[in-house]
């Protein structure tokens, strides 16, 4: 199994939103370096879902249900989406602050390159950020 996290800005697409859907296309994604992330995702791997621009926040976590297919959003059919559902709501959102500030995080891709966004995240930092939501 592999971890990831994935950004949407609230405003747009939200946590709240996923759970009531169920089931989404991650959509929308044009950098290349987030689709490669996307394309090595499998189904039953788990990713946090990050609420980026507005609040700056881990808050949720999702499955991967359905792996890398064309993106509905691109007439092109260059670019790729996956499927995700939702899974459980964070206990407490993990802030950006939080995780920059937690030693144990400093090496998270999404630290290093925080305009990725979709970013592996490894199994013990899952872990660490699952323990500083209190879940």
């Amino acid at each position: 199994m592999h971890y990831w996290l994935m950004k949407s800005e609230p405003d747009v697409f939200s946590w709240d939103d996923l759970v009531k859907k169920g089931k989404a296309e991650w959509d929308g994604v044009r950098n290349h370096q987030a689709q490669l992330n996307m394309k090595a995702m499998k189904k039953g791997d788990l990713s946090f879902f990050y609420h980026s621009n507005i609040g700056l926040e881990a808050v949720g976590v999702m499955e991967i249900v359905e792996e890398a297919a064309p993106d509905s959003t691109d007439d092109s059919g260059k670019w790729i989406a996956v499927h995700v559902a939702a899974r459980d709501k964070l206990a407490k959102p993990v802030t950006l602050k939080a995780m920059k500030a937690d030693p144990k995080l400093a090496d998270m891709a999404m630290l290093r390159q925080s305009r990725l966004s979709v970013s592996p995240v490894s199994e013990a930092e899952f872990r660490h950020i699952l323990a500083l939501s209190n879940r």
